[in-house]
Order: C-alpha cells, then structure tokens, then sequence
C-alpha cells in the first residue's frame, strides 16, 4: 500500500491537524483512507479514527519488530492510501535501539518506503524555512522528503519570502495554512483532549477538511505516496482468555488497537463495560482488562459506583484482573485528587496514588513479569509509560523487573496480590530481548 509520513521537525507543528484535514478531503474525493500513528500514542488514532472511519494502529520501531510492523500495515488492506502521523520531530527517539530501530518516525519512513509530508510552523521565521527543510531532506540517505506544508503563515509576503527560498533547493511546497485557530485540537496533561470527550467533533474534521481542499495541493500529495512492506510470518500476543471483560469509558480508554485485534484474531470475545455506568464485568468472562484513561477526572463516580467496585472484586476472587496505569491506579485503595480529595478505590490492590503534586513518568519499557499479567504473559514484553500520578504506597509483591529504553531498572514495578495484576507499564507487543 503506497502511503506517506505526515512529520514535523517538532511537536506542537500541527502535524495532527494536518493529517485530519488530508484524511477528511482525501475521503471527499472518494479515496479510502488507511491512518497509522508512529509511536505510543493513544488519543491521536481515535481521532485518526473518528476522521478516516478505519481503525488506526501504532507502529513503533522500538517496541515492535518488522514483522509486526508490517502485520499492522497488512491489517490496512483494501485502502487506497496509507497516512502515518509522525510523533515529536521526525527524527526524534530514544539513544539506544529496539526492535527495529530507537522510535522515531524516521525509521517507519525508511522502513516502508513512504516519503515524508514535513509539516513546518513557520511562525517566526521565513528563509530559514529553507535551511530547516534542507537538513531534513539530507540527514538521512534512507528517508525521502516528499515536500513541506507551511503551517501558520501570516500573509502572501510571508509566504512568497519561503517559496523564494525552498524552490533552487527543488524541495516541493505541498500547501500552505494560514493561522487559523478554529482547526486547533484542545489539549489536556496526556496530549490533547480524547475525540470522544469533543463536543464538536464532526464540526471540527469539517473545517480541517476544507481547509486542506483549499490550502493544500492534493493532487500533487496524493501523486507522491508511494512505497509499502511486504507482510512477513507474525504472531500476535495471545488473549489472556477466550472471552475478556474490557472497561471502556471517558475514564478507561487507552488500549491500543492492534492489542484488542490480535485478542480477535485468536478467537477471543471482547465484552466492554462501563466503570462509570457503574457497571462490572461480564460474569462469563475469564479475564477482565482495565486499561489506562483519566480515572483522576472522574474518581468521585468511581468512588460512588458501588456496584462495580462489589463486581470487580468478586470476579477478582476466582479470575485475573489486570490493570494498565489508570487501570492500576483504579485497582488500588485510593487516590488522591489534584484538589488533594481522597477518593475509595476497588481496592484489589493496596496501591494509593496521588495527582495533588504532579510528577511526569514518560518513556519507554521492558518488562519481565515476576507473575504472570493477567494470568497469561510471563514472558518479556514492550510497553511505555506515561503519567502525572506519585505513588504514596504500593505495599503488594512487585509484578514485574522494568527497566526503561537505556536498560536502567525504574521503581514503577506494579504490584500483585492474589489474582489482581497492576502496573504503570502500558502493553505494546512481545519483546525482542529480554529487560
């Protein structure tokens, strides 16, 4: 499948604005669109999702090797066209390699062979667009830049001064966007606001869309994608039972697609229910999955949802219960607000967390259960890490020995008691090399 790599030199460019515009105009000419999401990422691909109608799958070249890569792309089949958002600046990632390289989005580009869309913010600057392009172009022999889109340009001087620049260098301008803050995504701690928590979504992918009918050359967009990756032999991680309980709501929405495919691929049944509705888990399911989300924006429900709490903890005497990061934090005895309310958890676990001074944990891992996750991995696995809360006490048994992309051991081992399981650690893929 040909594509592209929507990139930037750095975050905060617009890259994300700019994929929903192309994925929204593209689908107005008919075409069917494939989105992807380089990186740990979790509130990009459901907006990805709500713009293209198709599921969109993170590829990431530390977490996962190229037979995983190129699963996820197959499970793209049948589009005309494949868009990848970029994560951070293009060749941005960790020191040290992983699966198939350190994680930036550069590697997804000389892997697949789809050119890169480099998305600058060109606010504050003019010729030097040109020497930031340049460089871009030449740091790396494996990755073709296919053009740039100006972003937040302040009139047609502005932009003649850049075309003047970028055309003896040959390098395409593939759009220019004027400043228009009606297309900004709202942003919370995690990254931007989640799609489904968007009051004006619909609304929103409208104006992104016609903004790339009418400040981006398609056609010429559409002419160079080109590339795409043979499938190889993969097999993704089995499901922890034939029928799994997965809480989905505002408060538990981060698990990554291909995860739950792959669960679905091998024959499981995925049963979702509603912490917030105060609802519990599927009593004929054998696993329950609480993933990651905001549980700290809505611990007052969880708190009061005494039919869940009761549930979860029966199921919990007889089943594995596994919680990712709020999932985890949900499982514990408590956790503190940022007003510094103290709020009753289901409390699987004696785990007590607090947001009232935030500390941010980012970065990669690898882990090796000390346990098994869920009753079902007990070999070494990817993941990341991503959040704002401090660990007050996590008096149960450590889950896991988890060391970060450089190899160094990290304290956010998880903790297990009976049959429930709890980590920060979020579940990308099987890894490659042990921790």
């Amino acid at each position: 499948m040909k594509g592209l790599i929507i990139s930037a030199p750095a975050s905060g460019s617009g890259k994300t604005t700019v994929t929903l515009g192309l994925i929204a105009a593209l689908r107005a000419r008919g075409l069917t669109v494939q989105p992807y999401k380089s990186g740990p990422d979790y509130i990009d691909p459901a907006f990805h999702r709500a713009a293209a109608g198709r599921e969109s799958y993170n590829l990431d070249s530390w977490a996962m090797g190229g037979a995983q890569i190129a699963h996820l792309i197959g499970m793209g089949a049948g589009a005309d066209i494949a868009l990848a958002e970029g994560s951070m600046g293009l060749f941005d990632g960790v020191a040290r390699q992983g699966g198939c390289g350190n994680g930036a989005s550069a590697d997804i580009a000389a892997l697949t062979g789809w050119p890169v869309v480099l998305v600058m913010d060109c606010k504050g600057q003019a010729q030097s667009a040109a020497a930031v392009a340049l460089g871009f172009r030449q740091m790396r022999a494996d990755v073709r830049l296919a053009g740039v889109v100006l972003n937040r340009v302040a009139s047609a001087r502005h932009e003649a001064l850049m075309r003047h620049a970028l055309d003896p260098l040959g390098i395409a301008v593939l759009g220019v966007l004027p400043r228009d803050a009606a297309i900004e995504l709202p942003e919370r701690h995690l990254g931007l606001v989640q799609a489904r928590e968007h009051a004006t979504l619909e609304a929103l992918l409208t104006r992104a869309g016609e903004a790339a009918q009418r400040h981006l050359d398609l056609d010429a967009i559409i002419a160079a994608a080109s590339g795409g990756l043979a499938a190889e032999p993969f097999r993704a991680l089995p499901p922890p039972a034939e029928r799994i309980a997965l809480a989905q709501d505002d408060a538990f929405s981060f698990v990554y697609p291909h995860l739950v495919a792959g669960w679905r691929a091998a024959g499981a049944t995925i049963l979702p229910f509603s912490p917030l509705a105060d609802q519990g888990p599927d009593d004929s399911a054998g696993a329950c999955w609480l993933p990651g989300g905001y549980p700290e924006l809505h611990a007052g429900r969880l708190a009061a949802a005494g039919n869940f709490r009761a549930s979860l903890q029966d199921f919990a005497r007889t089943r594995p219960v596994h919680g990712e990061c709020g999932g985890y934090m949900a499982m514990g005895a408590g956790l503190v607000d940022a007003d510094g309310t103290r709020h009753q958890m289901a409390g699987l676990l004696g785990l007590e967390t607090s947001y009232a001074k935030r500390r941010m944990h980012l970065g990669y891992r690898r882990a090796q259960p000390l346990t098994p996750l869920a009753g079902a991995y007990a070999q070494a696995l990817t993941g990341h890490e991503f959040h704002y809360a401090s660990i007050l006490a996590q008096p149960d048994a450590p889950l896991a020995l988890v060391t970060d992309a450089n190899g160094e051991v990290v304290a956010e081992t998880g903790s297990y008691r009976g049959h429930a399981t709890g980590s920060f650690f979020h579940l990308i893929a099987e890894s490659l090399t042990a921790p």
